[in-house]
């Protein structure tokens, strides 16, 4: 399974009748699924299929569905306005009696504006349901692009993601093989904070100064975070391999796997691990801009 970005554009032109047409789809991230529809006046009635549609095939991103028609050749009627023509005559019959001049001839009355109107011819019911349905398949197919290339980002985006985690696993094992981990290494350092706080001559209870180091020790242990991390970096290789949108789950792991690397930061008491915690912190960050654009 391969994860599908909400970038994409996609265009898809045909033709039915004399008109032609153009649908374009374009999506960028968003945190849940944002349509627009732009479509010419007069084309209302597609907005339902439009929207149930894009629902079918996206889940997530804000997507703008725009509609552009042209009429290549227009079916135009000529009617006779009938109460413009009786209007004209009757201003021609009182200008007649006015002026003692002929009537009227039909070709004038005709020729006056308003008379004879030329209107573009009104479609048929089936003939408006037949043009619905070939733009919504229209529709469908831009559609289908859109999800083509989003999955084809979300390809690219999936080889960056997978590096950036098996960056984050190897980080991982660096720190915690660190040298300052090893029990050796800690029990010398316990001993040496001991004997240094010895020194100063002041009044402690070696029993209860050995306690309070252990604690301190036990504090800045890393192993949960360092568990964590490893359970993560499993959880976000499964959801690669899932056939469900990720992007949410995603989101949530790149913060989890943040909160962790700062745990180790704050703990870290040597230089080894220090450095480790900040690499672990460049690269999850990295990550968590990748992730915001996943489906």
């Amino acid at each position: 399974m391969t994860l599908k970005s909400m970038t994409g554009f996609a265009r898809a032109d045909g033709v039915h009748g004399d008109i032609s047409w153009y649908w374009e789809a374009r999506s960028v991230n968003g945190r849940s699924l944002d349509l627009r529809l732009r479509l010419p006046s007069g084309f209302e009635r597609l907005e339902i299929g439009a929207r149930g549609l894009a629902q079918e095939k996206l889940a997530r991103g804000n997507c703008t569905i725009n509609l552009g028609l042209k009429r290549e050749t227009g079916q135009m009627e000529i009617r006779l306005n009938e109460a413009a023509l009786a209007q004209a005559k009757d201003v021609a019959e009182r200008a007649r009696t006015l002026t003692d001049l002929k009537a009227a001839r039909l070709d004038t009355l005709l020729s006056m504006r308003g008379v004879v109107e030329t209107v573009e011819a009104e479609e048929s019911d089936e003939a408006q349901a037949a043009l619905t349905q070939a733009l919504l398949a229209g529709l469908a197919a831009a559609l289908d692009q859109l999800v083509t290339a989003r999955a084809s980002e979300g390809e690219r985006l999936q080889l960056v993601i997978e590096k950036q985690l098996t960056l984050i696993a190897a980080l991982v094992e660096q720190a915690s093989a660190a040298s300052a981990r090893q029990p050796e290494a800690i029990a010398a350092r316990l001993a040496e904070q001991i004997a240094r706080l010895a020194e100063t001559g002041a009044n402690f209870d070696p029993d209860r100064l050995h306690q309070e180091a252990l604690l301190l020790a036990a504090k800045a242990d890393i192993q949960e975070e360092l568990d964590r991390l490893r359970a993560h970096v499993s959880a976000a290789n499964e959801l690669i391999g899932s056939n469900q949108p990720a992007g949410r789950k995603f989101e949530f792991l790149a913060q989890e796997f943040n909160r962790e690397a700062n745990t180790i930061c704050s703990k870290a008491a040597d230089l080894e691990i220090s450095r480790a915690g900040l690499e672990l912190k460049t690269v999850i960050d990295q990550l968590r801009e990748q992730v915001q654009n996943i489906e």
